[in-house]
C-alpha cells in the first residue's frame, strides 16, 4: 500500500531537494524524453520558471502525439452536500450552517435530463459529500443506475471506500473514481481535517490502492493548491502516480490541480499559485507522464483554459453547477466553490473548434461494459 511507500520520503527533504535545483538540472531534464522524479522536481522548481516557453513547446508536441488535437468535455452533478467531515477549507464543512440537500432518485433523473439538454455530454462526474447513512454505497449505487441510461461514462468523486464497495459499483455502471489527497503533508493534513473519516490520512492515501485492486477503469488524482507548498505536494503526487502505474498498470490515470478559493466559513488559501506557476506545473506533468489525462475545471478563467488547452490540457469541465441539484432541482443550494468559467457547454465547444481542436463528448461506450463486468440488465433504472 502506498502509505508504507510514502513513509520513505521526508516532506522537508523533498522541499529542500526541489529548491536546490539549478538551471543545469532543468536543461538536463529538458534534453530527456523520459523523466525521473528528480527531473520532474527540476522542471517545477524556481529554476525551471525561465524555461517556460521551451517546456510549453515540448508539452504541446507530446500532447498532440498522444491525444491529437482533442479536448474531452465532462460535466459534474452534485448529488449531496451532506457531510460529516470538518474540512476547514470546504463550504460543505459539517459545522457550516447551511441547508443540506441530498437528491432523490427522481431529482437525479431530472438533473440528468437537464444536463442532456445543455449538450451531448457522455462524461458525467457524480460528486457527493461524505455522510455514509445518507449518501453511502447503497445510495451511490442507485444514483449510478439512475444516471447510466443517460451517459456512457460515469465517474464519482465521493468518500474513499472499501475495495469490495468499489468493485460493487463497477457492476452498477462505474467507470472512474476521482479522489483528491488534498495534501501529502501528513502532519498538516490533520489540521485541515480535524474530525470525521477524512481525518484518517492513511485510509485516504491507501484508497487509490483499493481502487486499483477493484479494477476501476480510470483513477483521477490531485492535491489542493493552496494548502501547503505546492511543489512538494505535487512531487509526492508524482511519486504516488509512478507507484500506481507500476502496480495497477491496466488502469488509466488523470490529474487535476485545483487552486483553492475562499470558502464558506472564512477559509483563505495559505499559498497562492500564479497562472505562470500552474502552466509550469502542467507542462512538467506532461513531460513526466506522456499519457496522463490533465484536467482543468471551471475554477479557471476562459482565457487561461483556452491557452492551456493547446499546450497540455486534455479534458475540461463545462457548464458546471457546484451545488446539489443546480441544473434544475435545487438551484439555490450552497455552491461548493464559485466557478470562473460560466459559459455554456456549447459556447465552450465552439471556442474549442475555433482554436482548431475537436470537442470530444465521449470516451467510453456502454458496449465496453460487458468486459468491465457491468451487464445491461444491471445498469438500468429500477
Amino acid at each position: 500500500m502506498f502509505y508504507d511507500e510514502l513513509k520513505k520520503y521526508s516532506w522537508d527533504e523533498t522541499t529542500r531537494a526541489v529548491a536546490s535545483k539549478t538551471a543545469a538540472h532543468v536543461e538536463a531534464a529538458l534534453a530527456k524524453e523520459h523523466l525521473s522524479i528528480d527531473d520532474f522536481m527540476a522542471l517545477i522548481s524556481p529554476a525551471g520558471a525561465p524555461y517556460l516557453e521551451e517546456m510549453a513547446r515540448k508539452s504541446q508536441r507530446i500532447t498532440q502525439e498522444r491525444f491529437g488535437k482533442t479536448i474531452s468535455l465532462y460535466i459534474p452533478l452534485y448529488v449531496s452536500n451532506a457531510c460529516t467531515n470538518h474540512c476547514v477549507y470546504c463550504g460543505f464543512n459539517h459545522s457550516n450552517p447551511l441547508e443540506r440537500v441530498t437528491l432523490t432518485l427522481d431529482q437525479v433523473r431530472a438533473e440528468c435530463e437537464a444536463i442532456r439538454k445543455l449538450g451531448p455530454f457522455e462524461n458525467l462526474l457524480i460528486v457527493s459529500g461524505e455522510f455514509p447513512t445518507l449518501n453511502g454505497v447503497d445510495y451511490l449505487e442507485k444514483v449510478l443506475r439512475t444516471a447510466r441510461p443517460y451517459f456512457n461514462n460515469l465517474t464519482i468523486e465521493v468518500m474513499p471506500m472499501k475495495e469490495r464497495d468499489y468493485e460493487r459499483l463497477t457492476h452498477s455502471g462505474l467507470n472512474g473514481v476521482v479522489c483528491f489527497q488534498e495534501t501529502y503533508n501528513e502532519a498538516a493534513y490533520k489540521t485541515y481535517h480535524p474530525k470525521g473519516m477524512k481525518s484518517i490520512f492513511e485510509w485516504r492515501v491507501n484508497g487509490f490502492d483499493r481502487m486499483g485492486k477493484a479494477g476501476v477503469h480510470k483513477i483521477g488524482m490531485g492535491v489542493l493548491i493552496g494548502l501547503e507548498d505546492w511543489r512538494t505536494d505535487v512531487t509526492m503526487m508524482a511519486r504516488h502516480l509512478q507507484y500506481l502505474r507500476k502496480n495497477y498498470w491496466r488502469t488509466r490515470y488523470s490529474v487535476n490541480f485545483p487552486r483553492m478559493c475562499p470558502a464558506e466559513g472564512g477559509y483563505t488559501p495559505k499559498v497562492v499559485m500564479t497562472d505562470r506557476e500552474l502552466a509550469q506545473l502542467t507542462f512538467a506533468f506532461r513531460l513526466f507522464d506522456h499519457d496522463i489525462d490533465i484536467s482543468y475545471s471551471t475554477r479557471e478563467t476562459p482565457a487561461f483554459r483556452a491557452g492551456m488547452m493547446k499546450l497540455g490540457v486534455t479534458s475540461m469541465s463545462a457548464g458546471s453547477r457546484t451545488e446539489p441539484g443546480g441544473y434544475v432541482s435545487t438551484p439555490d443550494a450552497l455552491e461548493q466553490f464559485e466557478v470562473s468559467d460560466s459559459r455554456t457547454p456549447l459556447q465552450v465547444a465552439s471556442e474549442i473548434r475555433q482554436l482548431g481542436y475537436e470537442a470530444v463528448w465521449k470516451d467510453w461506450d456502454k458496449s465496453f461494459d460487458d468486459n468491465a463486468g457491468c451487464k445491461n440488465e444491471v445498469c438500468t433504472t429500477e
